[in-house]
């Protein structure tokens, strides 16, 4: 799943959330400075930063397959701080460029940051402001995105990156609207990709725009990878409590809603345990998590259902009751908009591959329902102990509207 402005792109499958409002949209549209070329490519490198993603920009970008009929694009690499580099395994990079190339590109890519708590180099983060103010379209993959957030680029903007560091992302840049779902976000001017592999969904999105599907196909052929991938981060997301969650006021409530979530109850119910009025509720609640409380409660509730699909026989019927759904009918619908799949068809999958692989499938037990992480936070935060994974639940849950 992504999400683009492009208005070919607007909604890119079931599930999909509404266009968000864009106070930056008129800067989109910017006219390149002449000294600026689209197809000239500065790839931003920092110390520390994982090779995987600093290597997707430099193989989509960097190798010439005009022969495969994709347009050559010209590879600038910068070094985005004084050196030597040093990324994944003690490996030391040598940049051929400094920060002055990123004065010719009309594209900047920051592949990843070193650390999701560190301030970025501030010459780098001018570099970057000016390079937007000329035109260029900036980039950042995975972490990347908090690079682009400290420069301010992305305040009022949608945004994404790695589903584990959304929740830090939005609580540290609350102008920032940080949508976890999603794989990859173009707001035309700036994109940014969820974590890894996402960053080679976002690149050859990016060629799909300069040069079209063809193009785009060819490379994609040539990588070995989807040309277009469905679906969003969902499938991928934990039950763990947020990193920073352990010292924010509202940790008791969402320890308490995911060892409830058999019970019935709704995001009123959440707020009122917070002494928070709705409104004031919905807002602590997205710059904590990222996420909208209703939109964060549903996912908890397919990821709930996806588990005892693994791990237990219960009836599809059984299992709606155990998440906290009104009715199967609401569980079909969510768990298909997240994953992709009907409950039945996933379970039977699922089966079949832990068959093919030699090993049953696991039994019902409590690890497998609430990981032992969030088991030992829940009970730190609210003196509880675990929850019974077997305890009947309500048969009404109201979903509201989407978020």
């Amino acid at each position: 799943m992504s999400r683009s402005n492009d208005a070919a792109d607007t909604t890119t499958g079931p599930g999909s959330a509404p266009p968000a409002a864009n106070p930056a949209a008129p800067e989109a549209t910017r006219k390149l400075s002449g000294r600026r070329r689209r197809e000239v490519v500065a790839v931003l490198l920092f110390g520390g930063g994982p090779i995987f993603e600093s290597s997707i920009p430099l193989s989509v970008f960097g190798i010439d397959r005009q022969d495969a009929g994709v347009p050559r694009y010209r590879l600038l690499v910068c070094a985005g701080e004084e050196g030597p580099l040093r990324t994944t395994g003690n490996l030391e990079l040598t940049a051929p460029h400094g920060l002055e190339a990123v004065g010719r590109a009309g594209t900047i890519v920051v592949p990843a940051w070193r650390s999701i708590t560190a301030e970025p180099p501030t010459d780098a983060l001018a570099a970057l402001r000016r390079a937007h103010e000329e035109g260029a379209r900036i980039v950042g993959l995975c972490t990347g995105a908090f690079v682009l957030a400290a420069a301010g680029l992305l305040d009022g903007r949608p945004a994404t990156t790695h589903w584990m560091y959304a929740p830090t992302l939005a609580k540290r840049y609350p102008q920032v609207h940080v949508d976890p779902r999603e794989l990859f976000v173009d707001d035309g001017d700036v994109l940014t990709s969820a974590g890894t592999a996402a960053g080679i969904d976002l690149c050859l999105h990016i060629v799909r725009t300069d040069h079209g599907s063809e193009a785009a196909g060819a490379l994609a052929r040539r990588l070995v990878v989807p040309a277009r991938r469905s679906g969003g981060q969902e499938r991928y997301l934990d039950r763990s409590l947020p990193e920073e969650i352990g010292a924010d006021p509202l940790a008791e409530v969402v320890a308490w809603a995911l060892e409830h979530l058999h019970e019935q109850f709704d995001v009123e119910t959440l707020a009122a345990r917070a002494y928070m009025s709705r409104r004031t509720f919905d807002r602590r609640f997205r710059s904590l998590t990222g996420s909208a409380p209703l939109q964060w409660l549903i996912t908890q509730r397919v990821l709930q259902a996806q588990r005892l699909l693994e791990t237990s026989d219960y009836s599809v019927d059984e299992v709606a009751g155990r998440c906290g759904f009104r009715s199967p009918v609401a569980l079909r619908g969510h768990f298909r908009r997240q994953l992709g799949s009907s409950p039945a068809a996933y379970r039977a999958a699922y089966r079949s591959r832990s068959q093919s692989e030699g090993r049953p499938p696991r039994e019902l037990r409590d690890e497998a329902v609430l990981p032992s992480q969030l088991r030992r936070a829940a009970a730190a935060l609210t003196g509880a102990s675990a929850p019974d994974p077997g305890k009947p639940a309500s048969d009404v849950y109201a979903p509201g509207r989407r978020a």
